[in-house]
């Protein structure tokens, strides 16, 4: 009976559970439906959220909001709910701004305080972290992935959810493919997320990453030496297979490239009987006379 509660207040799905901390219109825009706050709390008052996704709050990015809130105060208010100390608030969206307000010496702040189950808060902070702008691509990345293993919500409903494409979602999720020593370079910035798609797919990721960081490489230079590693790889495979065929198959091509005055490369496949035998000419006269050879060899059978 508890589970079926549960999924209930889900089930409004994340449109409904947004309505209060949508931050992608500034307020007073036209349109804005930016909510009265329900009070002024102390910020003493407030008490983080233990289960916050975001662990890194960047302090040049903090200090400008205080500057910002100096001037205007808190715009937007936190939502908060009640905690379990008498008196105490847990902040389910708005740590940002509870901070900020802390360094540009606010006392009190506009909160909506609201009675939400430990899931919705949790998915509330999620959302919340994927809205804002400074998020990494991996801490995005990571974000969609809770909402879809957590929660059930498909990549669909999130993309409808917060006005994104289908498409940026699936890329973003794709980014979690990577080895985790180039999504640290992602997370710390010095690779973007359009370098990093073009790593995905390659087994060398790690290693491209360090030289396109190292070189200082476009996006369009990375995606040119993804192609140029691919080449050479293949080139490799071939070589490291001409060098393990037996000396009685090299002795054939010999000897067959000797008679015909061209190139043969004989392949056979390891284990079996089968295999192929690839002549390359170098004019169209040696193909002429490939063919009569081949055609005299075809007329002596028939007789």
């Amino acid at each position: 009976m508890e589970k079926k509660t549960e999924r209930r207040g889900l089930g409004r799905g994340l449109s409904a559970l947004m309505a209060d901390v949508r931050l992608d219109r500034a307020p007073g825009a036209p349109g804005d439906t930016q909510p009265r706050p329900d009070m002024m709390m102390p910020t003493d008052r407030l008490v983080p959220n233990p289960d916050q996704p975001r662990r890194h709050f960047d302090k040049g990015a903090l200090e400008d909001l205080a500057d910002s809130i100096r001037q205007k105060g808190v715009i937007q208010p936190l939502i908060v709910r009640p905690a379990s100390q008498s008196g105490q608030y847990e902040i389910v969206a708005g740590e940002r701004r509870w901070r900020a307000a802390q360094l540009a010496r606010l006392h009190e702040v506009p909160v909506l305080v609201r009675e939400l189950s430990d899931t919705e808060v949790l998915e509330i902070a999620i959302i919340e972290n994927v809205q804002r702008a400074d998020l990494s691509p991996v801490e995005e990345a990571l974000a969609y992935r809770q909402l879809m293993d957590r929660f059930g919500h498909t990549q669909e409903k999130i993309a409808e959810a917060l006005s994104r494409s289908r498409s940026h979602i699936a890329n973003t999720l794709r980014l979690l493919s990577l080895p985790e020593e180039v999504q640290n370079m992602l997370g710390a910035g010095t690779l973007t997320a359009g370098h990093a798609r073009a790593l995905i797919t390659v087994p060398n990721a790690v290693e491209l990453a360090q030289k396109v960081v190292g070189r200082g490489l476009s996006v369009r230079e990375t995606e040119d030496l993804v192609r140029k590693s691919a080449t050479a790889k293949i080139a490799r495979r071939r070589a490291a297979g001409r060098k393990e065929k037996d000396a009685d198959t090299r002795a054939i091509e010999a000897d067959l490239s000797a008679g015909l005055g061209m190139s043969v490369s004989i392949e056979h496949e390891p284990g079996g009987e089968r295999g192929r035998m690839v002549i390359g000419y170098y004019s169209l006269d040696d193909l002429d006379l490939l063919c009569q050879a081949l055609s005299a060899v075809t007329r002596d059978n028939r007789t």
